[in-house]
């Protein structure tokens, strides 16, 4: 097999002597992903649809159907493609395309598809979830022969039992989403990057481009491989010897540039090699009109690239939505909203949401690397250097919604903390006590959430029941629980309750079974469905689940109907993250700023539809319930501005 020319002062020695059993090691491999199916499966059995899953499933089942590749431009296709391979045989009904912008229609459109062919029994989305969780197997898989390959037998063990019962990469391995693909993606990408590095062949040059191919195909973020990639690649140059380095460039870069190359032929493969996002004679986004709120360098770069036809234009749509949505989506953290992200964030989200086993073994992995326990260098530097590039574009980004944003962080930590592990042990009866103690508390600490792993808080923050405090959005309340609110509807049978719900008009309790009252919130007023006008003070019971209690989606906390409740204390909570409130003594609970933000959302969709009168008189009982809320006095100007007064 033709080679490429090896960097001197490379060697192509085995990483380390493997010293356990080789059977031990392949029945442990077993056991651990035997474990790890059952914790999963039985994990997302037991959760309704989260936030995006109705809008990947019906965009992935449409362009297997259809060949449509905008109605979820936001995302890559192959995990939506993967997931509904297994109801490609089912005869299903099919909204009608409404021409909606191409969120309203896939969320709304998935919303229905899903409600009409599967409804709350979930039978084709358990289908569709246990097909994505080969990807948590994947990667569980790709950490142990990484790890194996670097640090050893006892590190990959020690790595994989991390991997396997780590609650951020448990709460989110059989959902139909892109976060554990996206993470089995970059570290299968940097291993292979070392392989061809280690070995540079024609054969693991095409490997790697294929891997980064598929990583690019799963979310818009793989392309921050290349800069993840870069410090290896000057480690590379600058451990040639002297004389060779700028020659050891050069096959560095065109190394690089053939497998970037690689993986722009495997995405358009994905895109089934056709530019345009839609079929023709569906109403399409047009690239040149979604990138204007974009700064100038940044329209530049994705028209020319689009007008060159170098990469998808339903790809390049993604793209630019995610520079749209950094551009306002607001951030909540420690019981504030900030109107846009914070650079702690996700150092803050790390400590909170990472367990005090992992991150007590990365810190002595830490100390073992410095103290050169842990030897191999260069292995080292391929597991943290990705990683603190990954951290630092994260902490720079003005996007911060959870935890599963820097989902790469826990595999690579896992990877690193089974080579300090395993080094020390070694040499130390008593490092290898430690260890195995430090392990156990990770398993523990995950253990005693399950299976509510969406909430999971470490315990020197207060554990699970403390997260909605600190952090929203997928780190606490992905919209999962609707089995457990109509488990706890059925134990209240005649109590009148009242619901608002984060997902909410994304997904539909009604279909769960649940008759609460639907109280307003961000998503109600965006996708123009669901307003349901309710009293400033309501009898019965009132459910609000912790996206919409924090007010994550509003970019000014004063904009959140539900602040005041932030500092009640609720009667009951289910699963962590829905908080039950009743009225003193019989009576009625307060919510007048909700009962505003109700008006001014339904006159808001009366103003669409040319009905400004009515508007216009809802809008004024908004305004007389609560004058304070910033919606209702919009809507009142916008209405009377309708009528020309």
């Amino acid at each position: 097999m033709k080679r490429f020319p090896v960097a001197q002062g490379l060697p192509l020695a085995r990483t380390q002597e493997r010293l356990l059993p080789s059977g031990l090691v392949w029945a442990a491999v077993a056991v651990l992903l035997v474990v790890q199916a059952v914790l999963v499966l039985a994990c997302v059995h037991r959760e309704s649809l989260t936030f995006d899953e109705d809008d990947h499933m019906f965009a992935g089942y449409m362009m297997w159907k259809a060949g449509d590749y905008g109605l979820n431009p936001e995302h890559p296709p192959l995990v939506k493609l993967l997931a509904t391979v297994p109801v490609l045989g089912e005869k299903m009904w099919i909204p009608p395309d409404q021409g909606r912008e191409f969120k309203k229609e896939a969320y709304l459109d998935g919303r229905d598809w899903l409600a009409r062919n599967d409804g709350a029994s979930q039978r084709l989305v358990f289908r569709m979830r246990m097909i994505t969780g080969l990807l948590a197997w994947g990667l569980s898989l790709v950490v142990f022969f990484a790890t194996r390959e670097w640090f050893g037998d006892g590190a990959a063990l020690v790595a994989m039992t991390l991997a396997v019962f780590d609650p951020n990469i448990m709460a989110h391995s059989a959902l139909v989403t892109t976060d554990v693909g996206v993470t089995l993606g970059f570290l299968a990408t940097i291993w292979t990057f070392y392989r061809f590095m280690r070995q540079p062949t024609v054969l693991r040059l095409l490997v790697a481009g294929v891997v980064a191919g598929l990583l690019a195909a799963t979310k818009h973020s793989g392309i921050l491989v290349v800069p993840m990639l870069a410090p290896a690649m000057i480690w590379e140059v600058l451990a040639a010897q002297p004389g060779e380095r700028a020659r050891q460039a050069m096959r560095i870069v065109s190394g690089m540039v053939a497998i970037v190359v690689v993986a722009a032929v495997v995405l358009w493969a994905f895109y089934g090699f056709r530019y345009g996002s839609r079929p023709p004679g569906l109403l399409s986004t047009s690239l040149a009109e979604y990138v204007q709120p974009l700064s100038g360098f940044d329209q530049a770069v994705v028209l020319t690239v689009g007008r060159l036809h170098l990469l998808p234009e339903s790809y390049l749509i993604g793209l630019a939505d995610v520079k749209r949505m950094a551009q306002f989506y607001p951030t909540f953290a420690l019981g504030k909203v900030y109107t846009h992200g914070v650079w702690w964030y996700f150092p803050l989200a790390i400590l909170i949401k990472t367990t005090l086993g992992l991150l007590a073994l990365n810190a002595v992995a830490l100390w073992a690397a410095v103290t050169g326990k842990i030897g191999k260098a260069r292995e080292v530097f391929y597991v943290l250097s990705p990683g603190a590039v990954y951290l630092a574009i994260a902490m720079a980004s003005k996007m911060d919604i959870g935890a599963r944003h820097i989902l790469p962080l826990y595999a690579l930590a896992a990877i690193f903390a089974g080579a300090g592990a395993a080094a020390l042990a070694r040499g130390s009866k008593a490092w290898a006590g430690v260890g195995i103690a430090l392990l156990a508390v990770h398993v523990a600490s995950s253990m005693v959430n399950y299976p509510q792993q969406m909430a999971y808080a470490n315990e020197a923050w207060g554990g699970a029941k403390n997260t909605h405090n600190l952090l929203s959005d997928a780190n606490v309340d992905w919209a999962q629980q609707l089995y457990q609110v109509k488990d706890w509807q059925d134990r209240h049978p005649g109590e009148a309750c009242w619901f608002a719900y984060f997902a909410r008009p994304e997904v539909d309790p009604a279909v769960y079974g649940i008759t609460c009252h639907a109280l307003p919130n961000a998503d109600t007023g965006w996708l123009g469905e669901g307003q349901e006008v309710i009293p400033p003070v309501v009898h019965g019971a009132v459910l609000i689940s912790a996206g919409d209690l924090s007010g994550c989606e509003f970019p000014d906390e004063r904009m959140n109907p539900y602040r005041e409740f932030m500092h009640v204390l609720p009667s009951e909570v289910i699963e962590d993250a829905v908080f039950v409130y009743r009225g003193e003594g019989g009576q009625g609970v307060h919510v007048e700023q909700a009962a505003a933000l109700s008006r001014a959302q339904r006159a808001r969709v009366l103003l669409e539809q040319h009905q400004a009168a009515q508007a216009l008189a809802l809008a004024r009982e908004a305004v007389a319930i609560a004058p304070e809320e910033p919606m209702a006095g919009r809507i009142l100007q916008a209405a009377e501005k309708a009528l020309g007064k």
